[in-house]
């Protein structure tokens, strides 16, 4: 899976919001391949030039780009590397799986990102602090990516990554299966891995035990 960057006009101002966000998590990128989408950035506009080595030199690791009309200085010299996930293999689960744990406490105010619209195809949320809520769907072709838990109030047929920075206590929960992917803190399911008999079900996802080291759970909510 890669993500998607969509970098805005002025680029000089993205890049000093995206350098400060790297300086805040920097590791966020380690090992995850990105998408450059250019469609809202001029062929001449200034910084395009020196785009690819600038996100290179921060371990940016770019395997392509897509909605630029123009020639982007440097792209022949990237490739793909897509090692690093692991499959979350096969785990019984439970008539009566354990609940989610209770939350302790008072969060931050920047422990949770409320999503109120639907995430339409291509779109990307990424909100690597904490929690994301989704109170729409998420559509195919769509992924919501966050440092904790992810919450989704309707349909789930895109991509959802929890625990992204290390969080192997991290849950997904959807009203509705149809994904394309499910991943908690390295682990993954994708498509062809989930049981038909979860699909159009509402669902928690979570790793056995908490840890990087359990198994990848999918069990109905009741």
């Amino acid at each position: 899976m890669a993500f998607v960057l969509r970098p805005e006009s002025p680029l000089v101002a993205w890049l000093e919001e995206l350098d400060a966000q790297l300086a805040r998590s920097p590791s966020f990128f380690q090992g995850r391949p990105v998408i450059l989408d250019l469609a809202g950035i001029a062929p001449g506009e200034a910084g395009v030039a020196g785009l690819l080595g600038w996100l290179h030199d921060r371990g940016v690791r770019v395997i392509d780009t897509e909605g630029y009309d123009g020639v982007l200085p440097g792209a022949e010299q990237w490739g793909p590397s897509l090692s690093g996930g692991r499959n979350g293999g096969t785990y019984d689960v439970p008539d009566d799986p354990a609940p989610p744990p209770q939350p302790t406490g008072l969060p931050p105010e920047d422990a949770a990102l409320i999503v109120d619209e639907p995430v339409r195809s291509g779109q990307s949320i990424i909100f690597p602090r904490g929690d994301v809520t989704v109170l729409g769907s998420v559509a195919s072709g769509a992924e919501v990516l966050a440092g904790g838990s992810i919450h989704i109030y309707g349909t789930l047929r895109g991509r959802a990554v929890a625990g992204a920075m290390g969080n192997p206590r991290a849950r997904i929960f959807c009203r509705r299966l149809e994904a394309e992917l499910l991943a908690i803190d390295g682990l993954y399911r994708t498509a062809d891995d989930i049981d038909a008999a979860l699909r159009g079900r509402a669902v928690q996802a979570w790793l056995t035990g908490g840890t990087a080291h359990g198994s990848f759970a999918i069990a109905p909510l009741t």
